[in-house]
């Protein structure tokens, strides 16, 4: 990693272990004065995340145009040795097409040096056979005439012979010199192809170097971003909220959930039921589900339980509706239900999915709304060892009240960091939500009479009905 960058990494750790120790040192000099303590890391911290961004997003692009001058200069250098080894060849046909012509001229050389010893032994012959006749007195005129001609024939074939072996003899000079130009060439263009090979490899070297050098530089940006992420959720986990702004988000995520129920009636008649309450999202990382009261749906925790011969619903929110395929009794306390919702269903109602909150205890104060009606306040809630997955909701203590309050099952509690801390289950306490763990399931259709859902709401009803009194 540059000195450059481990440089700013340590102004910025620096200042933000100064915004999160600054304290109000005017009241140091009155011991009795109150001390009073001000948190302001999220804005510092935010520029500073932007100035350190900055200056990584400037490394990365010098990093970046550096990485691209250098595989210009590595593609350059390809194309020279290409062109380099395309040289070679061409001279070594040059030189091959040169060997095989002084070949054929050393071939033609040994048949002209062979037809010319033919002709000196043909002359010889004749001068003999000239000599021979020469001393026959009788040896007529026209045949001396005729042998004289021969000779005359066989002298000029002779030097004829001679001036085709002198212009082999310069043409195969010729062909050496060429063959020794073309080997000097050959020799060059091997010296520039193992150069230009040397010269890629050290390219490619300092192309790895710097492949190297920018994944750590990558890394260096990844960790401090992971810090950076991990530092503003700090912040967001120990800063609470104001009731309006959650309120406000409530309003903003919430959806529409709409049950219809129908079974056989009296006379054989259809009886229906019909039921709409507001809820949100919420999920766990991996799994999204809708859930409120099971007051709020058509369905009734009874023994004994009605027997239903059709199951339906919706969700909706801004004019986008998807189906409920099914509806889950909370295994805490199957009072209140879960109606999974898959991610392309969420990402076409659009709302935001609640987080369930981590640490209920981090702030005694919650905030309660109202799952029907327009109502929400800050309320504190008390711990009860006796009930451990409830929080108890103190009536003697309301602040912050808007609308007509009044707590019942079914109204959602948030903690003041904006997670949802769990259902009412009654008007006193509240089911602290940990998990989606089910004690039974109806999946939703038109004919749901093989689920016998009357022996189901008989049997959850047998386990509200061996909770606490106070928790019924």
């Amino acid at each position: 990693m540059n000195r450059s960058i481990l440089i700013v990494i340590c102004d910025f750790l620096l200042v933000s272990l100064l915004a999160f120790s600054s304290a109000d040192v005017n009241n140091i000099a009155d011991p009795n004065a109150p001390r009073s303590f001000k948190l302001d890391a999220s804005s510092n911290a935010a520029e500073n995340s932007k100035d350190l961004a900055a200056v990584m997003k400037l490394a990365l692009e010098d990093e970046q145009q550096r990485r691209e001058l250098l595989l210009s200069e590595l593609t350059k250098t390809r194309d020279a040795v290409t062109e380099k080894e395309q040289q070679v060849q061409t001279i070594g046909a040059q030189l091959q097409s040169r060997e095989q012509q002084a070949q054929q001229l050393q071939e033609q050389q040994a048949r002209l040096q062979q037809q010319f010893a033919a002709a000196q032994t043909n002359i010889q012959l004749l001068d003999r056979q000239l000599a021979n006749r020469s001393t026959e007195a009788q040896l007529s005129q026209d045949k001396l005439a005729s042998l004289q001609a021969e000779m005359r024939k066989r002298v000029d074939e002779a030097a004829a012979a001679q001036q085709q072996l002198a212009q082999l003899a310069k043409s195969n000079e010729l062909a050496l010199v060429e063959k020794q130009r073309l080997s000097g060439q050959l020799q060059v263009a091997e010296v520039e192809r193992r150069s230009a090979l040397a010269e890629a490899a050290r390219m490619n070297e300092e192309v790895k170097v710097e492949r190297e050098e920018k994944a750590k530089l990558a890394e260096g940006v990844k960790a401090l971003a992971t810090k950076s992420s991990q530092l503003a959720e700090e912040i967001r986990q120990n800063t609470p909220l104001a009731p309006n702004a959650i309120f406000n988000d409530f309003v903003s995520n919430r959806v529409e959930a709409s049950f219809w129920a129908v079974r056989s009636g009296f006379l054989g008649g259809e009886a229906s039921k019909h039921k709409e309450t507001q809820t949100v999202l919420v999920g766990d990382g991996t799994n999204t589900y809708a859930l409120c009261h099971v007051q709020d749906t058509p369905l009734s925790l009874w023994t004994p339980g009605a027997d239903w011969d059709g199951l339906t619903g919706a969700l909706a929110r801004n004019g986008s509706s998807v189906p409920i395929h099914s509806l889950s009794f909370s295994l805490q306390d199957p009072r209140v239900v879960l109606m999974p919702v898959s991610a392309s269903d969420v990402r076409q109602l659009g709302s935001k999915p609640y987080r369930l909150s981590s640490d209920p205890w981090k702030f005694q104060d919650a905030v309660l709304v109202g799952a029907e009606e327009s109502y929400y306040g800050e309320c504190k809630f008390e711990m009860d060892l006796t009930t451990p997955d409830y929080v108890k909701l103190d009536h003697s203590l309301f602040k912050g009240l808007f609308g007509k309050f009044n707590p019942s099952r079914g109204d959602l509690v948030f903690s003041k960091t904006g997670e949802l801390l769990g259902v009412m289950a009654n008007s006193t306490y509240c089911l602290k939500v940990q998990n989606f763990s089910t004690a039974a399931t109806f999946q939703f259709g038109q004919d749901v009479r093989q689920q016998h859902t009357g022996a189901a709401l008989s049997r959850l009803y047998s386990l509200v009905f061996g909770l606490p009194y106070k928790l019924q």
